[in-house]
């Protein structure tokens, strides 16, 4: 049974009433959602904890959930589907793995296997169907990078080209696989916090990097960006915080005019700690995390909260308009402007 909840958003200011329509779709999965992938209105895949995979062909009416044979102990914090059938799922922690499937998940094949301790692979995005990026915590002060350009088939490591040092005590996190946005022309920003909290940015797909500092709040190991999107080239939003105190919101979110390089704050922030965000259209913005939801109707300048519900990732269909947010023990619902 699905659960539906109506949220009414009254901004005077603007002068009309938004609603939003939050619908439980299930909650069957045992397991901390937090991988992604909305493909279209009817595909999407889910990834998180205890080996699960899930998709849907339905718009999120049924679910089919696996446990990939040989990774019951992965904790899948990223996927990346292309439609029905084909779909990456990237584990965090060590071993790490890369599985794909081309069968929508009855079979999978190990693409990538690393079993260095200190390896830690925290998200990945595509340019295309066969040009995608993974990034990891940093080895030896430098950023972890693979990429691959036959849709996940093989993957190259490209680490030497992180040409910028990580600061002692600065990594990234994997809580939505959303610390990293890549977009067609070559462009990818990966996110980072703890001792210090940056944005690695790179125009040639991955093969030279530049370093912006990120002035949200930052300096402990559960501090930093979390999450980020971009609109253009140039229009960005941050979102984070200290996950550790999920309901203060001293400085969680910052936005970008100029492609990541300088950053400032909204005129009005988010309510809490969150490790997801997503610009949906050119005016709508949505963010959330483990104390809720909340929504700008102006490009990220002032949001407000339409929901207390706890949530890890949001995403929005490539090709279509369905919003999906996944989270603990299982939970994905979509969400509707009505």
């Amino acid at each position: 049974m699905r659960l539906y909840v109506f949220l009414f958003l009254f901004l005077p200011f603007y002068g009309f009433t938004q609603s939003y329509e939050l619908s439980s779709l299930t909650s069957s999965a045992k397991s901390s959602l937090r991988g992604l992938s909305v493909v279209s209105d009817s595909v999407a895949w889910a990834s998180g904890s205890n080996g699960y995979i899930g998709r849907t062909a339905d718009g999120g009416k049924n679910w089919r959930w696996m446990q990939p044979s040989g990774y019951a102990k992965a904790d899948f914090r990223d996927i990346e589907a292309f439609d029905a059938l084909n779909a990456i799922a990237v584990s965090a922690g060590s071993p790490a793995y890369v599985i794909v499937t081309n069968d929508g998940g009855k079979s999978w094949k190990e693409t990538y296997k690393n079993l260095d301790s200190a390896i830690f692979l925290d998200g990945m995005d595509f340019w295309d169907d066969k040009n995608g990026i993974i990034f990891g915590d940093p080895i030896h002060n430098k950023l972890q990078l693979l990429i691959t350009n036959d849709g996940g088939i093989s993957w190259t490591d490209i680490s030497a080209k992180a040409n910028v040092e990580m600061a002692e005590g600065e990594a990234a996190f994997a809580a939505s696989g959303t610390s990293i946005k890549t977009m067609a022309i070559g462009n990818v920003w990966i996110a980072t916090g703890g001792s210090k909290s940056n944005i690695y940015f790179s125009e040639n797909f991955g093969m030279a990097w530049q370093k912006y500092e990120v002035p949200i709040l930052h300096g402990k190991n559960s501090a930093g960006v979390f999450s980020i999107d971009f609109y253009d080239n140039n229009r960005g939003i941050a979102v984070g915080g200290d996950y550790t105190k999920d309901k203060e919101n001293s400085n969680n979110i910052q936005l970008t005019t100029d492609g990541g390089k300088t950053w400032h704050k909204p005129a009005k922030p988010v309510y809490g700690f969150r490790s997801g965000v997503l610009w949906y259209d050119e005016k709508n913005c949505f963010a959330t995390g483990t104390s809720g939801t909340d929504v700008s109707r102006d490009g990220g300048k002032n949001w407000y909260h339409i929901s207390d519900e706890s949530f890890n990732v949001i995403k929005k269909a490539k090709k279509g308009n369905v919003i999906l947010l996944a989270g603990n023990n299982g939970l994905i619902y979509s969400l509707k402007l009505k």
